[in-house]
């Protein structure tokens, strides 16, 4: 009795490791973009937290002047004059508000990063609706409005 020999490929099966040690080059890509574009995004969505915490503040203080033709009033914790305007530390920001001096009333709307934020971002507005935004490393910061882009664009 003879033996034939098939000369077709093996029949072991497999990946080799060339195979693998290219899928592990792709996804180290991947991963490489995936994750400063996830971070980035993360950062956009608290910041939000800020100007809309900024927004509805001064919102509410420009009811309190139209109502009481001042802005000062019994002092509230978040340091302006309306006491039942929610202050403080969010979960992301420290919400302060500072009083000018002098005839013209100012104030200044502080939203400085806490906790998970970093304390390089603050984003401010006054009485004129002026709005400016400071990020760490010069990143996301504005003069002349709330920067919400690695860029500085609002």
């Amino acid at each position: 009795m003879s033996r034939a020999f098939h000369a077709g490929p093996s029949s072991n099966a497999g990946f080799t490791m060339i195979e693998l040690m290219i899928v592990v080059v792709v996804i180290g890509i991947l991963a490489a973009i995936a994750v400063p574009l996830y971070a980035d995004s993360v950062t956009r969505g608290k910041i939000i937290e800020a100007t809309t915490k900024l927004g509805n503040f001064r919102t509410d203080m420009e009811k309190w002047f139209m109502d009481n033709r001042t802005y000062t009033g019994p002092l509230g914790a978040n340091g302006c004059g309306i006491a039942d305007i929610p202050s403080g530390t969010t979960e992301n920001f420290d919400v302060k508000c500072v009083y000018g001096a002098g005839p013209p009333e100012t104030y200044v709307i502080t939203a400085k990063g806490a906790n998970s934020m970093s304390a390089s971002f603050v984003y401010t507005v006054n009485q004129a609706n002026a709005k400016t935004s400071a990020g760490p490393g010069g990143k996301y910061t504005n003069p002349a409005c709330w920067a919400i882009r690695k860029d500085g664009s609002c």
